[in-house]
């Protein structure tokens, strides 16, 4: 039994038929008691909130997190996906470096994270601002070992009205600039480390007009098979993450006004049998999944997070 040291609280729960309780008061013989199943108590700590439990457990007693002591990169750190997995990675033990491309969103982000995250202005379809990102985490932190290569663009363009400009926008950023942040960090990663990459359902889902968008994400889904076998050797894992409809700044792009974006999102909806636009929140927590040891035997998956569009 455990000795500790807290202000007065009292939580009871139960899991799987076994009753649990942690018990804290400011006795001189505090303790954090437990009643009943070994294995429920277990459970209890599995499947409660993580935040939840730091408010509960005193702060005297360290709760290591699954992602304790990681360096990790997030490139489109400062709003909608790598945001929110910037801050789970942060509750959960890591330290993280996040990009953006404008410095104001980017300081923003850093401040709603907290003391363990940097921000790195830049571009990841320019290299240069690659090799500045990954110059500032060796001198940092030394290595890398987890990359959410998350940074993308998204435009709806019939495709008749297809520009040069279009198609090079959409494949600099999310097919050239996901490669080389991928291969630029992989001088600092140590064997055994995690690389995400975000892809999308629309690399198998015939959406009118995105189609120069989906071509760019069935490439990402073609590098995560690829560089599962290129980096077999060094145990490095690789896998996708395949977002459905996401509630992201990137839904503003993809419409003039309001009430368009909201027409869309109405569209996209009617699709999803969850019957909802998915959160930046719900994509973060399978990150976490993906970037740590729960998932040491996965590798090269497309793992879909999308209220069942795609699969139905």
């Amino acid at each position: 039994m455990d000795r500790v040291s807290s202000s007065g609280i009292d939580l009871h729960t139960r899991v799987g038929g076994s009753f649990c309780a942690i018990v804290c008061s400011d006795r001189p013989a505090d303790t954090l008691q437990k009643i009943g199943a070994e294995e429920g108590c277990r459970l209890l700590f599995h499947f409660l909130n993580r935040d939840v439990i730091r408010r509960i457990v005193p702060r005297s007693i360290h709760m290591a997190g699954k992602l304790e002591g990681k360096i990790a990169v997030i490139t489109g750190g400062n709003s909608g996906m790598g945001l929110a997995t910037a801050k789970r990675f942060v509750a959960e033990g890591a330290k993280v470096v996040i990009t953006g491309r404008r410095q104001t969103e980017l300081d923003a982000a850093v401040k709603e994270i907290g003391p363990n995250a940097t921000g790195v202005r830049g571009d990841v379809s320019n290299l240069a601002d690659l090799d500045r990102l990954y110059e500032v985490v060796k001198e940092k932190h030394g290595r890398v070992d987890i990359v959410f290569a998350n940074a993308g663009v998204g435009e709806l363009v019939p495709i008749g009205q297809v520009t040069e400009a279009h198609f090079d926008k959409l494949f600099d950023t999310n097919v050239k600039g996901l490669l080389f942040t991928v291969q630029k960090a992989l001088p600092l990663m140590p064997d055994g480390g995690s690389i995400i990459l975000n892809a999308s359902i629309a690399s198998i889902k015939g959406t009118p007009a995105f189609g120069v968008y989906s071509a760019t994400k069935a490439a990402v889904r073609s590098f995560a098979r690829s560089w599962t076998s290129d980096l077999k050797d060094r145990k490095i894992r690789v896998n996708a993450l395949s977002p459905g409809p996401i509630d992201t700044p990137i839904f503003d792009g993809l419409a003039p006004t309001k009430e368009g974006v909201d027409k869309i999102k109405e569209g996209f909806v009617s699709t999803i049998p969850l019957g909802r636009i998915g959160t930046s929140d719900e994509i973060a927590k399978v990150a976490v999944f993906l970037a740590s040891d729960d998932s040491s035997f996965v590798t090269g998956v497309e793992l879909f997070v999308d209220g069942g569009r795609a699969q139905v």
